[in-house]
């Protein structure tokens, strides 16, 4: 068993095997000199498109409310699979009152060159530090966010800025529509915090009900975001439930702030550019002659 093998087959295939070797080695070395592929680009979500692109884009009559009805047991939850919503553009920060009347002026400015182009929406949202212990008073509205396109959002620090008149008269202008989920709550919030009226306001939910059909729901915005972009609207308790009266906000606070006011005027522009529910089913049963 340890002596040479003198029967001349196993030496004649241990002569083989080297030849193996080196060819399959010759093989391996032309492989790891071959240039290496680049690494491959990482996936990215595709932008969202224009609201009026996507108001384009609506399924045809009666099938809106048929995606209202409820879908079949997942595996794993769907959220888990759809990309975030996120505001791309620049998030214009104000704490000061001189930094507030500036912004607020820049927005006047915008609101005055869109008025030949018809309504002029607001995307609007404010946060404010909740409060944890049983019988202790809500704290102030903190912090105020304005969008009005998917350029620019403003985000105020109202809770050290205070509401000078000019932001006043910008909440108070009928010339621009507010726009946000339970809005009049926000509000009603507003004036009982800084004596100020918002208005006029139109509240997203509503909105939905009339343009998506089906039977009525309380929409959250993350519910409709979900619905109308299939992005996620993520909402991290550590950043919605912090300090918002901090000194400085943070990075993330900014960000969260902005992507909610982006997304309440993205949707209300994309609802807009829907047929109501009820047009579109009228539609649907004089086409198949039912009167």
């Amino acid at each position: 068993m340890g002596g040479k093998d003198t029967s001349g087959i196993g030496s004649h295939r241990w002569a083989r095997k080297p030849a193996t070797h080196s060819a399959s080695g010759a093989r391996r070395r032309r492989r790891s000199s071959a240039p290496s592929k680049p690494p491959a680009e990482p996936l990215r979500p595709p932008p969202l498109p224009t609201p009026a692109a996507a108001a384009a884009a609506s399924p045809p009559p009666g099938l809106l409310s048929s995606l209202l009805t409820p879908a079949p047991v997942m595996p794993f939850p769907l959220e888990t699979r759809l990309p975030a919503m996120k505001f791309g553009g620049q998030i214009v920060y104000c704490r000061t009152a001189s930094e507030v009347e500036g912004a607020t002026a820049e927005l006047l400015d915008q609101i005055g060159a869109s008025k030949n182009t018809g309504h002029v929406s607001l995307g609007f949202d404010i946060e404010w530090r909740p409060v944890f212990r049983r019988g202790e008073s809500p704290r102030k509205a903190a912090v105020m966010q304005i969008c009005m396109d998917n350029t620019r959002c403003y985000v105020m620090h109202i809770f050290h800025s205070g509401i000078p008149p000019i932001l006043k008269s910008l909440l108070e202008d009928n010339s621009s529509v507010k726009v946000g989920i339970a809005i009049a709550n926000d509000a009603r919030k507003i004036s009982n915090d800084y004596n100020v009226c918002v208005r006029p306001v139109e509240d997203l939910s509503g909105l939905a009900n009339l343009k998506l059909g089906g039977p009525p729901r309380k929409w959250s915005l993350c519910s409709l975001t979900e619905m109308v972009t299939c992005k996620k609207l993520e909402k991290p308790s550590k950043i919605r439930m912090g300090n918002w009266e901090a000194d400085i906000l943070s990075r993330e606070k900014l960000e969260y702030a902005a992507t909610d006011a982006f997304a309440s005027w993205y949707l209300y522009e994309v609802l807009k550019g829907f047929p109501d529910a009820n047009a579109e089913t009228d539609e649907a049963a004089k086409a198949n002659g039912i009167s």
